[in-house]
């Protein structure tokens, strides 16, 4: 093996010969697989970051239940590719996902050299529509919660262009994978950060790839993706005002043996003093990468105190899990790496009985209240009622308004077509079909493209495609002229952002729309461009299926 001065801390080393797809990789490719999974993260436009990492000092204790009403994932690298797993094969539970560095669900498919050369390197094939068939067919069987459940589900990716360890096609299959589920994927992948978690409180420069693997890229990474997950967030405080908990990993261990799985005796949890007297929490397992766990060589609490997680933890109401992954002693996972291409024998790694998986999940549930189930939640997706759903064409000034004449042939028309016109389309939703009784805690909208021409987000440039809310109609519930330029309950309830292909999820409706939503009969939505493009480009969507209306509820 060569010295750390001529082999960068997480290249992997391939296998040689004749197959080296399939042949094994002896001494030093577990041990630098292991290190290949650290991490990344990127985005937000910076607030002033502190000068240093500030946390609590670990206190000895165990994890109790609190008023946890969302969980989340999130890593960087192996541990990017565990919170994919958690999320993916408990969807039921876990309501979206941040994923740095790494692939695809289950992209190594049980093998170490599909691992090094397809999912992290570009050599093989990783076979994206290979692996979206064997997640279905795992949902069918039983083997995971229903993918049914990942649309609608915010996941956030990062890849830094300077990360040669997973390289930019792999990050890429990661947001296309979920994008096939349905999930809102934000795909930041504009810094040259190197292979580590991005953040403010980072010792490293930000294109670097090296211990401890924490950079600084000027940017708050964490606000961006915690935007994403759960919506606005406010401001970080200082990460000390909570408590962090040191606890036996070996209690959620199936077989009582942290050590047999590759983890840790200890874990962390940090706990806010707001959620600690009562509130109602969010909560975000947070999963470090290689040659990053607290029994690493002396690394400690590194990534505990630096990844800018607790700061904003204390001003949102957020638990957040630290599990603890740990090298082995022999070449199986030398750098403490997170389970995800089956090493130390474990067949189910990457879905229900997956040893570190049923950990991780028996620490959610110890948080959530142990015997105590978690609220009442539900979804319905409702789909649009095609008698009242069309399309209105008129002058950019609303004038000469008509009702379009080719949804039967080509679907609901938006943007500028070949008239001049400009077209805004209207769908028809029975909302009363939402459980009485029942909070209504998100909800979005689910288009399908058919065909179209040009770049209607693009012109004018920053063009934004918006759906209005109107609570019952906006006249008479069969589309009319009048429909342009009605009055909407809620401008601008939702957006969808641009898409070339298949399915686009909006944005989730704002607050003010869900109350606006009509739990007594029929909701509306106008979706139009805010600003008549300059030349003809538009889409038509939904020809042959209803656009839907998807609602979550407790």
């Amino acid at each position: 093996m060569r010295s750390p001065r001529s082999t960068p801390p997480f290249r992997l080393p391939r296998p040689s010969g004749p197959d080296r797809s399939s042949r094994p990789v002896l001494f030093g490719g577990p041990r630098r697989l292991a290190a290949l999974l650290l991490c990344a993260a990127a985005a937000l436009f910076p607030t002033a970051p502190p000068a240093a990492a500030a946390a609590p000092p670990p206190v000895p204790g165990t994890l109790q239940g609190y008023d946890i009403g969302s969980v989340f994932s999130a890593g960087v690298s192996s541990g990017g590719y565990m919170a994919t797993q958690l999320h993916v094969a408990y969807s039921g539970t876990f309501e979206g996902s941040a994923a740095f560095a790494s692939g695809p669900y289950d992209c190594a498919r049980g093998q170490l050299a599909t691992a090094l050369n397809a999912c992290m390197d570009t050599i093989q094939n990783l076979q994206l529509a290979t692996l979206e068939q064997a997640t279905r067919d795992r949902s069918a069987q039983g083997q995971i919660d229903p993918v049914e459940n990942l649309a609608g589900d915010p996941v956030y990716v990062f890849s830094g262009s300077g990360d040669s360890t997973v390289k930019r096609p792999v990050a890429d299959a990661l947001a296309d994978h979920y994008g096939r589920f349905g999930a809102r994927v934000q795909y930041n992948r504009s810094t040259a950060a190197g292979h580590a978690w991005i953040t403010p409180l980072g010792p490293n420069s930000c294109t670097v790839t090296q211990t401890p693997f924490l950079n600084n890229c000027g940017i708050d990474a964490e606000g961006q993706l915690l935007g994403h997950l759960f919506g606005p967030v406010a401001a970080p405080g200082s990460g000390t005002g909570g408590s962090l908990i040191r606890f036996d990993q070996n209690t959620y261990a199936p077989g009582g043996s942290a050590a047999a799985l590759s983890m840790g005796a200890e874990g962390f949890a940090y706990v806010p003093a707001s959620c600690a007297q009562g509130s109602r929490c969010k909560l975000l397992v947070a999963l470090h990468g290689c040659k990053q766990g607290y029994a690493y060589q002396g690394f400690g609490t590194r990534f505990v105190e630096g990844a800018y997680l607790n700061e904003y933890a204390d001003t949102n109401d957020m638990i957040v899990l630290y599990p603890q992954a740990a090298p082995t002693t022999t070449l199986e996972n030398p750098n403490g790496c997170w389970n995800w291409w089956g090493y130390l024998g474990d067949t189910a790694y990457a879905r229900h009985g997956g040893k570190q998986i049923e950990a991780i999940m028996g620490m959610v549930r110890a948080l959530r209240g142990s015997g105590t189930p978690p609220p009442t939640s539900g979804r319905t997706v409702l789909s649009s009622t095609d008698a009242e759903d069309g399309y209105v064409k008129a002058a950019a000034d609303g004038s000469g308004a008509a009702v379009g004449t080719l949804e039967d042939l080509s679907g609901l028309a938006l943007g500028r077509g070949t008239d001049g016109k400009v077209n805004r389309s209207v769908v028809s939703f029975d909302t009363s079909k939402i459980p009485a009784g029942k909070e209504i805690t998100r909800a979005w909208l689910t288009v399908s493209r058919s065909s179209g021409s040009g770049d209607p987000w693009a012109s004018p440039t920053g063009n934004r495609l918006q759906a209005d809310l109107r609570t019952g109609c906006f006249g008479a519930c069969a589309v009319e002229p009048a429909d342009w330029s009605a009055a909407a309950t809620v401008a601008g309830a939702a957006r969808i952002d641009a898409f070339s292909s298949g399915s686009a999820v909006s944005t989730d409706l704002s607050a003010e729309a869900l109350v606006a939503l009509n739990r007594g009969g029929v909701t509306q939505f106008r979706l139009g461009f805010t600003t008549a493009p300059t030349g003809t480009a538009y889409l038509f969507v939904n020809r042959d299926a209803p656009v839907t209306l998807t609602v979550e509820y407790r």
